[in-house]
């Protein structure tokens, strides 16, 4: 066992004035050297991703919400797997009139481009999300696609049929296509696969204060080593932690 580091007590809370909305724009701030993968998930005291319901909404709160938009103004990707989006049933990701002269500042699309990760092309085309979304959203599959399937994906996205979709040539296509900060919203093993690439930069990590059983919360197989992170900044609001956390060298 290793010997103990120092314990510093930085809680609980304080009723210090809360943050602004361009404060906590500021606080997860995106590089402006490099690519950029972040991963963002919401887990329970007891480790739970969803709710009875096996939503992630049902074990937020309005905390977590305001730092869930506020990394999503500045992001250009939203990186999903077919599974969450069938899941939760995403709406259309819309540009924003008080984030559009920053983003055309910054070179960046009116709003993110929803990326959608699915070898089957089994995706629910009824979302407005494909035809109301200021960009028109991206799927990546593989070459390997049923062409019937194929053909009705490119009737509601951009498609990008990849030799093999790994994690690396996932982000590769995206860095190609001039869209370097990449938000990654899951799922599960979309996720997983990242952080055994070692592609994942940052995670934003929020601990909700509930209780919630993890039986609809879906497992993935293990890494071969645990991949470690630094903590780099905590904020709170509703009893919430949202937490920061970089990986080794970034």
């Amino acid at each position: 066992m290793s010997e103990a580091g120092p314990i510093h007590g930085l809680l609980p809370p304080t009723g210090e004035d809360p943050l602004t909305e361009q404060e906590v724009l500021q606080a997860y701030p995106w590089p402006q050297s490099r690519h950029w993968v972040r991963a963002m998930m919401v887990t329970t005291l007891d480790g739970a991703a969803t709710g009875p319901d096996s939503l992630s909404g049902s074990v937020s709160s309005p905390a977590d919400q305001q730092i869930f938009n506020a990394v999503r103004r500045d992001a250009d990707a939203v990186l999903i797997g077919a599974g969450t989006l069938r899941a939760e049933l995403y709406t259309p990701m819309r540009a924003k009139p008080n984030d559009t002269a920053r983003r055309e500042a910054a070179g960046q699309l009116p709003a993110p481009v929803v990326v959608v990760v699915s070898g089957s092309l089994d995706l629910p085309w009824e979302l407005p999300l494909w035809s109301e979304s200021s960009c028109r959203p991206l799927v990546l599959t593989g070459t390997d696609a049923d062409p019937d399937n194929l053909a009705i994906a490119r009737g509601h996205a951009d498609v990008v049929a990849l030799d093999e979709a790994t994690p690396q040539a996932i982000v590769d296509t995206l860095v190609d296509r001039k869209l370097p900060r990449i938000l990654c919203e899951g799922g599960p093993k979309l996720l997983r696969d990242l952080i055994a690439a070692d592609l994942v930069d940052e995670a934003d990590i929020t601990v909700s204060p509930v209780f919630a059983g993890n039986e609809t919360s879906p497992q993935t197989p293990s890494l071969s080593h645990v991949a470690e992170f630094r903590l780099a900044s905590v904020l709170h609001g509703d009893a919430t932690l949202m937490m920061r956390y970089l990986a080794e060298g970034r």
